[in-house]
């Protein structure tokens, strides 16, 4: 199969239109895929919502076979995550600007180096910055409080201070982190498709502490940022 070619702003932007390519979310586990699916409603006819497993290669295999088997075009990795307090608190919604495998690397001598340093491949992917930026606006537009920044793709939850003090050494600027972003923007980006990520803060990155997540509350602000997805993509 060939690559397909990426819609243009104004075409994602459309929401008209049977013969559209459809819109493919990805997320994790069936309670965020709920939980989107809640938010759009009967009005779901372009998107195709699955939950692909938790982590880069569950959510990078889930999202190839998704796109081999279908015309698509726009692909957006979404669910609850961790948000940098300061950045993107409890409650909020962080649009990505780009979409970072920020644990993917190598600790030396002088320090933790990324796979891009180490002459390996890229480690960032950029979202597609009209479509974030109207997603962005339109959920600012309807109340919720967003914000927007890099995303961080981790295989391990940060549970300490020092570690989500090292994460924003290396990425000053990181709104959220989760655990499956760069592995869907690797597959979307394998067939030339824009990736979005949307993720809806349920806990602090930083020490760990279960008591203090909401997690339900965080899947409710999912589904609100689903609803608005119908008017941008």
């Amino acid at each position: 199969m060939t690559n397909q070619e990426p819609l243009s702003p104004v075409a994602l932007q459309s929401g008209n239109g049977s013969a559209a390519p459809r819109v493919l979310i990805v997320t994790a586990v069936e309670a965020e895929r709920d939980a989107i699916l809640r938010g759009l409603g009967g009005s779901a006819r372009r998107f195709e919502v699955i939950a692909a497993g938790a982590g880069t290669a569950a959510a990078a295999a889930g999202t190839a076979a998704m796109l081999a088997g279908g015309r698509f075009g726009c692909v957006v990795s979404a669910g609850i995550g961790g948000g940098f307090p300061g950045r993107a608190p409890v409650g909020s919604l962080v649009v990505a600007s780009e979409l970072i495998a920020a644990d993917l690397g190598a600790e030396t001598p002088e320090g933790f180096r990324s796979a891009a340093e180490l002459g390996f491949g890229r480690v960032l992917v950029p979202a597609a910055p009209a479509q974030a930026a109207a997603l962005t606006a339109a959920l600012a537009a309807a109340g919720l409080a967003v914000s927007t920044g890099p995303v961080l793709t981790v295989s391990t939850a940060t549970g300490t201070a020092e570690t989500a003090a090292a994460l924003l050494a290396r990425h000053p600027g990181a709104a959220a982190e989760a655990m499956e972003g760069h592995g869907v923007a690797v597959a979307a980006e394998a067939r030339g498709l824009p990736v979005l990520e949307l993720r809806a803060v349920s806990n602090p990155v930083g020490p760990r502490d279960r008591s203090a997540w909401k997690i339900g509350e965080a899947l409710d602000m999912l589904s609100k940022a689903a609803a608005i997805l119908l008017e941008v993509l």
